[in-house]
C-alpha cells in the first residue's frame, strides 16, 4: 500500500507541475498530508528520472529548449568567444554561468573539463548540464522568474549566491559601453552584481557588435570586470579604452567565412 501511495503522490506532483510550472515543498506537503522530508525525497527520485529540476524550496519543470544549444544554432562569433572563455577554466573550478545565448554557447566547451561545480540562474543551462555524461555538480539560484531575461532573479537568488565563493563568473551583456561597462534594458541588475561580488574573476562574454547598442542601465562597471572575451571585430581604439581601465581583452577569431 505504501509503494502505491508513493507512486500516486509522485504522479500528483508531476500533475501539479504541469499545471503551474513550479511547486513548493511546503505546499505539496500540505496537499498530500505528508512531511516536507518525504516531498524532498520524491523530488530527488523524480529529478533522477528527468521529470523535474529541484530548486531552493521547491521544484520546476525541466525546460524543453536544451536542443537549442546545438552547434548548428550557435553563431561562429559566439562559438569562438565560448572557446576562448572556456580556455580560462581549470578542472575542479567553481563557476557561475549567467543566463543568455552567448554564455550558453560555453556549455559544449565544458565537455573536457572535470570536477566542475556550476551555479546558474538559467533553466536552459541547468538542463543541458544535467544531460552530459561528465555531469558537473549543478546548483540553481532559485528566486523569482523574470520573463524578460528568461532567468531567475530577485532577493532569494542573491541570498543563495552569497552563501558560496566561486572562482569565476561568466556573464553576458545586452550592450557594452567603452567607458561605463556592460549595459542592459532590464532594471534587475542586482543579481549580476552579486555574481561579480562572490567571484574571484569576472569574465564578460559579448560580441563586439554590442558596442553599437545604446542602452541606459549600467549593469557592471569595468572596475568589477576582470576579462572581456569578444570577437576580433572590436576596434583597436575601443580595445585600448577598456584595457586602460584594468580589464584584459581577449579577441577571439571566428572561423566564419569572410570573418
Amino acid at each position: 500500500m505504501q509503494k502505491r501511495n508513493t507512486q500516486q503522490r509522485r504522479r500528483g506532483i508531476i500533475e501539479q507541475l504541469n499545471l503551474t510550472g513550479e511547486v513548493a515543498v511546503d505546499e505539496l506537503a500540505k496537499l498530500f498530508s505528508t512531511s516536507e522530508v518525504t516531498i524532498r525525497k520524491d523530488f530527488v527520485e523524480l529529478e533522477s528520472n528527468g521529470l523535474l529540476l529541484r530548486k531552493f524550496g521547491g521544484a520546476i519543470l525541466l525546460p524543453t529548449s536544451a536542443s537549442e544549444l546545438s552547434d548548428e544554432k550557435v553563431s561562429p562569433h559566439k562559438k569562438a568567444i565560448a572557446a576562448a572563455a572556456a580556455s580560462l577554466i581549470k578542472d575542479h573550478n567553481r563557476i557561475i554561468i549567467d543566463s543568455g545565448s552567448t554564455t550558453a554557447a560555453l556549455l559544449p566547451e565544458l565537455k573536457h573539463k572535470t570536477g566542475l561545480l556550476v551555479m546558474t540562474n538559467s533553466l536552459q543551462v541547468a538542463s543541458y548540464l544535467l544531460e552530459r555524461e561528465n555531469e558537473p555538480k549543478v546548483l540553481m539560484t532559485g528566486g523569482t522568474w523574470d520573463t524578460q531575461s528568461h532567468s531567475f532573479q530577485g532577493k532569494m537568488a542573491e541570498l543563495v549566491l552569497n552563501e558560496y565563493n566561486f572562482d569565476q563568473a561568466f556573464i553576458g551583456a545586452a550592450g557594452l559601453d567603452p567607458q561605463k561597462g556592460t549595459t542592459t534594458f532590464n532594471e534587475l541588475t542586482q543579481l549580476s552584481q552579486t555574481m561579480a561580488k562572490v567571484c574571484n574573476q569576472v569574465i564578460v562574454m559579448a560580441e563586439s557588435e554590442k558596442f553599437q547598442r545604446k542602452i541606459p542601465n549600467v549593469e557592471l562597471p569595468w572596475s568589477a570586470i576582470s576579462v572581456l572575451v569578444t570577437d576580433d571585430k572590436i576596434s583597436a581604439d575601443v580595445k585600448q579604452q577598456i584595457e586602460q581601465q584594468g580589464v584584459d581583452v581577449i579577441c577571439a577569431k571566428s572561423t566564419e567565412i569572410g570573418a
